[in-house]
Parts: structure tokens; sequence; C-alpha cells
């Protein structure tokens, strides 16, 4: 299922559900078919985004300097499983647009066609 989120002065983006759950529950959202971002709650989304994307790059930094190993992970490439594609990539475009909603003082609405905390 597609999740739309439209910004007042932004523009918009569309996410799958799986994604948009993630972000959403980072900035305490419910995950309701409609729901808002409003002008006072911008500035905590973004924290809140920013803060979890700067956690999971550290975590994962941390991991890598803990497997030395190239090697394993030649092998992986070799074997043809997928690169991880991480939260801050996920969060990437959400944080744009609430970034530039923010800048002209205004909101962020998400749509889906029915209510998707439990995909």
């Amino acid at each position: 299922m597609l999740v739309k989120f439209n910004s007042s002065s932004a523009g918009e983006m569309v996410t799958m559900a799986p994604t948009a759950r993630s972000l959403l529950q980072i900035i305490g959202k419910e995950c309701t078919a409609r729901g808002v971002i409003t002008a006072e709650q911008l500035p905590d989304a973004l924290l809140r985004l920013r803060k979890a994307v700067a956690e999971e790059k550290a975590r994962l930094e941390a991991a890598r300097s803990a497997s030395d190993d190239d090697e394993a992970a030649e092998e992986e490439k070799k074997a043809g499983k997928p690169p991880v594609v991480t939260l801050g990539q996920r969060a990437w475009p959400l944080i744009e647009l609430l970034e530039r909603t923010r800048n002209e003082d205004g909101f962020v609405l998400w749509e889906a066609a029915r209510d998707f905390a439990q995909d």
C-alpha cells in the first residue's frame, strides 16, 4: 500500500506503508489512513528523525569496525545479497519535505487507503 505525504508549501512524496510506518513511529504519530504534522510539530519531528538516523549510522559504523573482515563482505556481494537500505536513505525525502515545509511555516498531511499500523 502507498502512503502519500502532501506539504502545504513544498510538494509531495509517496512511499510504501512499511517505510511510512517506521518514519511516523519515530516522530510519534499514529499510522492512520489520514494524519497531519502541524507547523508546531515540525521542529520536533525533524529532530527525532535526524536523531534516529544518526543513531543508526553510529551502530552501523560500530558493526563495520568490529567486523574488519573485508573478505566476508566481498563474498556477500558475490553471493548476490542486495545492499542494505539504511534508515537515513529512507528518511531523507521526508526530512527534506519537512524542512522545506518548516521554512514556509506550513504543515504536512498524509493519506493512505486505510490505517497501516499493522500491514
